[in-house]
């Protein structure tokens, strides 16, 4: 059986943890390898490590470091495949769409290598008589990331480059679910050049967890989860002194007006909703038809729904793969059982998918929901799986007032032909990621990812500009050079001028 250690100090380490847990292929539910668990002091370690590292990482000029993070780039990139054979392994998703999560991964990377510019300070010459004021930015210290199972390498590539370009040290804990991808990561690190304890990566469960959101040497926290756990740790982290950027659950709506290529909507529907099996936090889960929309909606999304190919991810024409766990094929099949026993019309039914030959997987099909209400689970629970959930409502403002009054504000979409209505919606709506007639608006690198509402706690977005400043802090200095020997003009009122 694989051991799969972690990552410290520049090489593999067993640790003196003693705790394991099984790491499966969720296309098989076969037990692949054995993850080992850090303990407390396998954290302390880590995090001396991580602290040495900071202090003189923090002081390496810019251009050294973004020698590193270009080498690291050509790395990332010449590993894709070894890279998505272990995400389709660990994660169960196509191997086409793991490649994309490492090319929008790549993108964050090459953001990074312009740090140079990124952190150019401002100067204020002769504000007042012979004084200057200037500004420029300094690493935090000790970064955490905290990382979900649904991007073993995105998310992690999201927070690892900006954090080591900024000058901190990085400690990724991953989920326990898909750790081989951040292993390899830092191998990669480590051979792009980059010092011993900058990048290192600590396996664990809560405990690790809270020691990460406690420990005094830390200053800072990524996360990307579920929404409870992003609340949780914000309170945690911040009562511990430390900057939080939290990003958490979705349940992302789509209106559909009538205006709209129903044809082009709903294949992009069906990808949205249905790929990666649905576990994506930019998954569309509910699509808002419109008025005279609705009927000719749902019949071509269930055209669609019906010719997706679920299989292995290894599998060439695959175009879904399983989802994660037992636990979660479980919560999906309750919810979308619970939605029927509502009064729900089930278009399409996923329930009972058998992959042959992957018996033991952990499977559900592409599933329809027509005629949902908004007080059934299936509308009010983020589902994480392949399940699209059909609302009705009569005008592009009732709508608005739907998306509006969900607890959520990660991402949303409109379908239209009509300017007009695409203006309205994207200025009314409550939600920090918009798509017109694009069903999944992930930011490009240059900008920042993050939601609003319970989609996100903290007031940073994750990379970009937003992604700078979470893992920086901004001095300024007011100078002054008198040319006499003495200073005059000194005064005990507060200085002005």
């Amino acid at each position: 059986m694989t051991i799969i250690n972690h990552f410290i100090s520049g090489a593999e380490a067993a640790g003196s943890g003693t705790g394991t847990k099984p790491v499966y292929n969720p296309a098989t539910g076969a037990v692949t390898a054995q993850l080992r668990l850090a303990n407390l002091a396998d954290l302390d370690a880590t995090v001396a490590a991580a602290k040495k590292a900071a202090a003189s990482w923090g002081d390496i000029s810019l251009a050294k470091r973004t020698a590193v993070l270009f080498k690291f780039r050509e790395l990332v990139a010449s590993h894709v495949d070894e890279l998505a054979a272990l995400i389709t392994a660990e994660h169960g998703k196509v191997l086409n769409d793991a490649k994309g999560e490492i090319g929008r991964g790549l993108e964050v990377i090459e953001f990074a290598c312009g740090i140079p510019q990124l952190l150019k300070g401002e100067y204020s010459d002769q504000v007042s008589t012979g004084i200057d004021v200037f500004s420029f930015r300094e690493p935090v210290g000790v970064v955490a990331g905290i990382t979900p199972f649904n991007f073993p390498v995105m998310v992690p590539l999201w927070m690892a480059p900006m954090a080591i370009a900024t000058g901190n040290a990085f400690i990724l804990k991953p989920s326990h679910r898909v750790p081989s991808a951040a292993m390899l990561l830092a191998k990669l690190w480590k051979q792009a050049g980059l010092p011993d304890g900058v990048f290192q990566v600590l396996h664990g469960d809560r405990d690790v967890i809270s020691g990460l959101l406690t420990h005094p040497d830390v200053d800072a926290i990524s996360f990307v989860g579920s929404t409870p756990v992003a609340k949780h740790i914000l309170e945690v982290a911040t009562a511990h002194g430390k900057r939080v950027q939290a990003l958490g659950g979705a349940k992302n709506h789509a209106i559909i007006m009538p205006d709209a290529d129903l044809d082009n909507a709903a294949d992009h529907l069906a990808a949205a909703a249905f790929g990666s099996a649905g576990q994506r936090c930019m998954a569309i889960s509910v699509a808002v038809a419109v008025g005279d929309a609705a009927d000719l909606l749902v019949k071509k999304v269930e055209e669609r729904a019906l010719d997706v190919k679920v299989k292995n991810g290894t599998e060439a024409d695959a175009d879904m793969g399983p989802v994660i766990s037992p636990e979660s094929r479980e919560f999906i099949v309750k919810t979308v059982t619970e939605a029927e026993q509502a009064g729900a019309a089930m278009v399409v039914d996923g329930r009972d998918l058998v992959v042959p030959g992957h018996e033991d997987g952990f499977w559900v099909g592409p599933t329809v929901i027509d005629h949902v209400k908004t007080e059934m689970s299936a509308y009010q629970e983020e589902i994480f799986g392949p399940v699209l959930v059909v609302v009705r409502v009569e005008d592009l403002d009732e709508g608005i007032r739907l998306i509006n009054a969900n607890p959520y504000g990660n991402g949303t979409a409109i379908f239209t032909s009509s300017g007009a209505s695409a203006r309205k919606f994207q200025r009314s709506v409550d939600v920090g990621m918009i798509g017109i007639n694009v069903p999944l608006p992930v930011p490009v690198a240059y900008y920042s990812f993050g939601g609003w509402k319970a989609s996100l706690f903290g007031d940073k977005h994750i990379y970009g500009p937003e992604g700078v400043s979470f893992y920086t802090r901004g001095k300024v200095i007011t100078s002054r050079w008198p040319e006499s020997t003495h200073a005059s003009g000194a005064s005990y009122n507060f200085p002005s001028n």
